[in-house]
């Protein structure tokens, strides 16, 4: 027979635990690998991680979303891809988007891909001492790092990553929420300087709304009654999750309008200063990776970009998982960290030892 007061004091102990981890989310300390600032233009950095074993000399410029913060690719000690990839002998970057204020509502697509993002990688060419370099961008990242390839001078980039990218949007909810004619987007990005990132924030956790609102906490509460909650990852998770940054208008405005409402960078109909942003454009390596439970960038409607790029070198990796847990979940480390290392590695110089670096002995 269970005995009351046990089960009265265990959910006692429970719930305080659940508690002190909901309201020390904000203590927990992310993106903390050691890092240098590189550059920075209007509210957007470059940072160059520190290594003292880089082993191959073409440099990798990781580019995340508009929506969150570039730390999910930092998370934390031990579930961190900069650790895992710097471990691994990369010279690795990072560009940080930033915090953008009232000032920035004019920063548009083009503002990001034609001068921040083409800015910063003349910077990793210039400190790396490298012509070229390895771009991994992830959702809107993704984007932006293939927009920019397809414009810019061919040899520039040597090996393009595209993580849970979207491409055809057709058939993703979010076109079924913001296609329609009824959504007017116009409305709202005249509204705003920028869209609060807060709002952003609660339309994707609209997208599954129990899991969100709901099964987190739950799976939270019961991993704490069994003993077997793991606090750090799950604070760290939810403390990236809830740190938005406001969305420009001019830029909310394009997306939507360019990526759902018309669907025009696979039907080749994007331009970006007045050049046609053409996949086709793009011949340097590449590798596309898709998630199998992604709502946010359904894998079907990343697939076409396979038939769209001229890459003679292409590859296609297709794994478990949704959206970001992909590559921030606790199987990423074992599942896909690996494969991505090893295939920028097989298609990226090595460093060439300085000769004067060493001494020799004659006798």
């Amino acid at each position: 027979m269970t005995n009351p007061l046990r089960t009265l004091a265990r959910l006692s102990r429970t719930a305080l635990t659940t508690s002190n981890i909901l309201l020390t989310v904000d203590d927990m300390k992310i993106g903390t690998t050691p890092r240098d600032v590189i550059w920075t233009h209007r509210k957007t950095t470059l940072y160059r991680y520190r290594s003292i074993q880089r082993r191959h000399a073409t440099p990798v410029l990781l580019v995340f979303a508009l929506i969150n913060r570039p730390s999910i690719f930092d998370l934390r000690p031990g579930s961190s891809f900069v650790e895992f990839l710097l471990a691994e002998g990369f010279d690795v970057y990072l560009i940080d988007w930033g915090v953008p204020g009232d000032e920035d509502q004019d920063m548009g697509i083009a503002e990001y891909v034609c001068d921040e993002l083409a800015w910063g990688i003349r910077e990793v060419i210039r400190s790396s001492g490298s012509a070229e370099v390895s771009l991994i961008g992830w959702c809107i990242g993704a984007a932006l790092s293939a927009m920019y390839t397809a414009l810019a001078p061919r040899g520039i980039v040597r090996n393009l990553v595209l993580l849970t990218m979207p491409v055809d949007t057709s058939d993703s909810l979010y076109a079924t929420w913001l296609a329609r004619e009824s959504f007017d987007v116009d409305r709202v990005a005249d509204s705003v300087p920028a869209l609060p990132g807060g709002y952003v924030d609660w339309a994707n956790r609209l997208m599954k709304p129990v899991a969100n609102y709901v099964t987190t906490y739950r799976k939270l509460w019961e991993s704490v009654d069994a003993g077997t909650v793991n606090r750090e990852s799950w604070q760290a998770m939810n403390k990236w999750v809830g740190d938005n940054p406001p969305f420009p208008a001019a830029a909310f405005r394009q997306w939507v309008t360019w990526m759902y409402k018309e669907n025009r960078l696979v039907r080749g109909r994007l331009f970006l200063r007045g050049r046609r942003v053409d996949l086709g454009a793009i011949d340097c390596s590449t590798l596309v990776v898709t998630a199998g439970a992604d709502h946010i960038a359904p894998r079907e409607g990343t697939l076409p970009l396979l038939s769209l790029v001229a890459s003679a070198d292409l590859e296609h990796l297709d794994r478990p998982g949704g959206h970001i847990g992909l590559m921030a979940g606790s199987k990423a480390r074992r599942e896909i960290w690996p494969d991505i290392a090893g295939w920028l590695a097989s298609r990226s110089d090595e460093v060439v030892p300085d000769p004067s670096s060493t001494s020799t002995h004659q006798e």
